[in-house]
């Protein structure tokens, strides 16, 4: 099971990119944005900070980006916070069959299959940067989304 982590930290950073440059945001104004304890934040921002993505200013400073939107793609926000070597997004079971002929080979095939699509996962999450996805949370033309029906679909 992959854990909410990512999905925390991807949330932060495009809370972070859309007050702009010149703003601090708090862990706790980032914690209840997420819905979440202040401390997985702390913990995540600073995961997110060693990976130089973001700068914390210690006490009532707050986090700001380290670099431009369109320079920190969703790649570089999971790398951050899955470093390696980490257990893979897609892992084997542990033992199969050992009299089995095509158990015995299952592992090796599997593996270069679940190889490759982590690795299409990431190339993937690279092409997504913060400036393309801060586009979707931008109010609709026309003001709010007051008349939006969200169970018509």
């Amino acid at each position: 099971m992959v854990a909410t982590r990512f999905a925390v930290a991807a949330h932060i950073m495009l809370l972070l990119a859309g007050e702009g440059a010149q703003t601090r945001t708090t862990s706790l104004r980032l914690a209840r944005c997420v819905n979440t304890n202040p401390v997985v934040v702390r913990r995540i921002t600073g995961q997110l900070a060693r990976a130089g993505l973001i700068r914390v200013h210690r006490g009532p400073g707050g986090a700001e980006l380290a670099r431009p939107p369109a320079a920190i793609s969703l790649g570089d926000v999971w790398r951050a916070v899955n470093a390696r070597p980490a257990r893979p997004l897609l892992p084997l079971h542990v033992q199969p069959d050992p009299d089995s002929p095509a158990s015995r080979r299952l592992r090796g095939v599997l593996a270069e299959a679940f190889s490759l699509a982590e690795a299409e996962f990431e190339t993937a999450l690279g092409r997504l940067t913060l400036d393309r996805l801060a586009l979707g949370l931008q109010e609709p033309a026309g003001g709010s989304e007051a008349g939006h029906d969200s169970r018509a679909a």
